[in-house]
C-alpha cells in the first residue's frame, strides 16, 4: 500500500527523497542551517528541483558549505565560482552567499549558534500548519516577514520573505506537509 504524501515532488526520484527524508525536518547543525540558507537563495527565482539537482556541486563549490571556509572566499574563488557550470553562476548570489557566511559568523559570536538566533522567530518550536491542500499553503508568514526584516538589518543579502520562508520549511521551522502526508504525522509530535 502506497503511502499518502505530498503531491509537490511528482515522479521524481530526488525531490521524493528530500520530501521523505529531509523536507521540513527540525534541524538544529548550524552548517546545515547555512546549507538551506544558501540552497535556498540561490532557488530564488527558479525551481527548487533545479537546485537539489544542482546540490552535490553546490557542496564542492562551497567547501560543504563550511560558513567559516566561504567567508574567507577570495576574489579568485568568486572568479572560479563564475566559471562553474554545476552552479547557478549568478554573480550577485555568489556575492550573496560569500557576505552572508560572514555574516553568519558575526550572529554565532552574539548568538552562540545561528540555531539559536534563527528558532528564536518561533520560540524554538516548529510551527505546525493544518494544511489540507497545497494551495493552502503560503509563500511567506508574519514569522519570515520579522526574520527578513531582523537579517536585512544585520548586512544579509537574498533574504526576502519569501526566500526566507522556503528555508522555515526545508529547515522544519514551519511544518507545510499536508495533514494528509505521513509526514505530516511524523514531524506533528
Amino acid at each position: 500500500m502506497k503511502k499518502k504524501t505530498c503531491s509537490w515532488p511528482g515522479e521524481d526520484k530526488l525531490m521524493i527523497k528530500y520530501h521523505d527524508e529531509e523536507w521540513g525536518e527540525p534541524v538544529h547543525s548550524d552548517r546545515l542551517l547555512f546549507e538551506y540558507f544558501v540552497l535556498d537563495a540561490f532557488q530564488a527565482g527558479l525551481s527548487w528541483r533545479t537546485i537539489l539537482n544542482k546540490r552535490e556541486n553546490f557542496r564542492k563549490a562551497f567547501s560543504n558549505f563550511d560558513f567559516n571556509k566561504v567567508s574567507k572566499f577570495t576574489t579568485r574563488d568568486f572568479n572560479r565560482l563564475m566559471k562553474d557550470s554545476g552552479i547557478i553562476r549568478n554573480k550577485l548570489k555568489i556575492k550573496a552567499t560569500i557576505n552572508n557566511a560572514k555574516k553568519f559568523i558575526e550572529i554565532r559570536k552574539e548568538f552562540k549558534t545561528f540555531d539559536c538566533y534563527i528558532w528564536q522567530f518561533t520560540n524554538g518550536k516548529t510551527i505546525q500548519n493544518k494544511r489540507k491542500t497545497l494551495k493552502q499553503i503560503t509563500v511567506t508568514s508574519k514569522e519570515s516577514d520579522e526574520m527578513s526584516k531582523d537579517l536585512k538589518k544585520r548586512g544579509f543579502k537574498f533574504v526576502g520573505s519569501v526566500t526566507l520562508y522556503a528555508f522555515m520549511q526545508a529547515a522544519g521551522i514551519v511544518n507545510d506537509h499536508i495533514m494528509s502526508c505521513f509526514r505530516y504525522k511524523e514531524l506533528n509530535k
